[in-house]
């Protein structure tokens, strides 16, 4: 593959601490340390969004005084974050940041060969779901009904509870341009979860989870 130079070190790591709490544990663990070495984006990101904070009653002002003039109060709306230091989508970085590690778990447990080794993590199992298969193959093996279909719906429903919560802690400033986007991006994590290995589902509940609650401690 393309990307052994990546994976192959990220499978024997993956697989050595699998090896010794089993592959469930080893992604929530290796998940904590990736959030870790991210906490310093995150407290820039909560930094940034204070002052977005800050600057909401003049945002209500440029929104009134140009309300009928959209690309002027799109300007306006730009140049004032840019004076503070911020941006409208200060709160995403930490989002993109991660893509990497999901591309890496994802390819961790959906190609049975990594860098010329037969891929053991494929064969492991979480609460019945098999770590490798995305919903709608457990459902084809187990059934609408079937108790690993019920835990990865399971799944599902505590990642959209975690969305929710994320959403909620979205500042709200009055309407413009991006803002409603920025209230629903944390739901998109349900959708992905949907489609991709339960391994990865198992990633995007703990990091979500991490991010509502280092979003709540560091903005409060």
């Amino acid at each position: 593959m393309v990307f052994d130079f990546i994976l192959g070190p990220a499978y024997d790591a993956t697989a050595a601490l699998a090896g010794l709490v089993g592959a469930a544990p080893a992604i929530v663990l290796l998940t904590l340390l990736v959030r870790l070495a991210l906490l310093p984006l995150g407290i820039r990101q909560a930094k940034l969004q204070r002052i977005r904070q800050r600057l909401a009653p003049d945002l209500a002002k440029i929104q009134k005084r140009h309300a009928k003039d959209p690309e002027r109060m799109a300007r306006e709306v730009r140049s004032l974050y840019a004076g503070a230091g911020t941006s409208m989508f200060a709160g995403v970085g930490t989002g993109l940041a991660q893509i990497p590690f999901v591309f890496v778990l994802y390819n961790l447990f959906t190609h049975p060969v990594i860098a010329g080794q037969q891929n053991v993590l494929m064969t492991h199992s979480a609460l019945s779901v098999p770590l490798s298969e995305h919903l709608g193959a457990v459902v084809a093996q187990s059934g609408l009904f079937g108790g690993p279909t019920l835990v990865f719906v399971g799944l599902l429903v505590l990642i959209a509870l975690v969305a929710w919560q994320s959403s909620r802690l979205v500042i709200r400033t009055a309407e413009m341009p991006g803002s409603g986007l920025l209230k629903l991006l944390p739901y998109g994590t349900v959708l992905a979860a949907a489609f991709l290995p339960f391994a990865t589902g198992v990633y995007l509940l703990i990091s979500t989870a991490w991010t509502t609650t280092e979003r709540r401690l560091l903005t409060a």
